[in-house]
């Protein structure tokens, strides 16, 4: 055989075998063509409303990734003002109708747009400082409002827990839902020994707010190069413990470590979330869907755990 036939037959072959490898499976096409409507995220009742257990997050569509500047970075370019209609649309196409809503950046335009062409979803806001939340209420009709987590733990650990306490009185007189949003689970704990007037809580299942002396007391003296995102393996069963124990609902955050579980383990991570908190607890997750159709697929996973329990 000549080494030009020879070499000619290797490339098919390897061709072929690369072929064989990207191909789908025919249980992998079928479920990719599975139409949204037997692919729905289960409700759950939430005070007066109806919501999907998975709440569409708002971080990637701003480039807030909580990993590094390059996938920020990256967040902010893809997500042009279509996609990020598109992939509420999609959202809501699946079965997910409310949305953790932050007026930040694009926001209220991007919203505005979705609404414009039809778009329907409850908002779940995160209150950031310095936002009025009257004028949340009065212009977007939300159904909550949360207080920010970032806002809250800066609070807790200057000792200044009773001007959140404040606003949530303030935001209760605006009839709305009133929650408390976190990254540690003792922030919970604390406002249900003291009996606040709140309705529900979000909380973080990594605790990325220690301070530097804590981490190095979990680290052993040691820090790692970016100390503000510290996830830490143990800490989701922390947080899951402390929602449990209160009767209101919460909602879990980061249950994907901000895209460091990897593919392999979102499914585990989903199944551990929603086996760790209460039938009337949802999660928050933001979505990416530039590599992958990651609507799909959570709603896939989420559907395929919750309609099997």
């Amino acid at each position: 055989m000549s080494n030009t036939r020879r070499t000619f037959l290797q490339s098919a072959a390897l061709v072929a075998g690369i072929a064989s490898v990207k191909s789908p499976s025919a249980a992998q096409a079928r479920r990719e063509t599975k139409p949204a409507s037997e692919i729905q995220v289960p409700k759950m009742k939430f005070f007066q409303a109806e919501i999907s257990r998975v709440v569409l997050g708002v971080n990637p569509f701003y480039g807030f990734a909580h990993y590094n500047n390059n996938l920020a970075s990256s967040m902010r370019e893809w997500y042009t003002p279509d996609r990020v209609c598109e992939v509420m649309r999609q959202s809501t196409r699946f079965g997910i109708n409310a949305f953790n809503y932050v007026h930040v950046d694009r926001g209220p335009q991007d919203w505005a747009r979705f609404q414009a062409e039809g778009g329907k979803m409850h908002l779940i806001i995160q209150v950031t400082e310095g936002v009025d939340s009257e004028m949340l209420v009065k212009s977007l009709k939300p159904l909550a409002l949360q207080r920010q987590g970032e806002v809250v733990d800066t609070a807790w650990q200057h000792g200044a827990m009773e001007t959140v306490k404040e606003w949530c009185k303030k935001a209760r007189d605006l009839g709305v839902l009133v929650g408390v949003g976190t990254h540690i689970p003792e922030v919970i704990a604390k406002v249900e020994e003291e009996n606040w007037d709140v309705d529900f809580y979000s909380g973080c299942v990594y605790n990325r707010r220690r301070t530097i002396e804590e981490q190095k007391k979990v680290l052993n003296g040691e820090l790692i190069e970016m100390p503000a995102e510290l996830y830490l393996q143990g800490d989701p069963a922390r947080m899951y413990h402390v929602m449990r124990q209160t009767k209101k609902p919460c909602f879990a955050f980061k249950i994907l470590a901000a895209g460091r579980i990897p593919d392999g383990g979102i499914e585990h991570a989903f199944r551990t979330a929603f086996e760790s908190i209460k039938p009337t607890d949802g999660v928050y997750v933001g979505m990416f869907p530039k590599f992958k159709d990651e609507v799909r697929e959570n709603a896939e996973i989420v559907h395929r755990i919750l309609t099997r329990s």
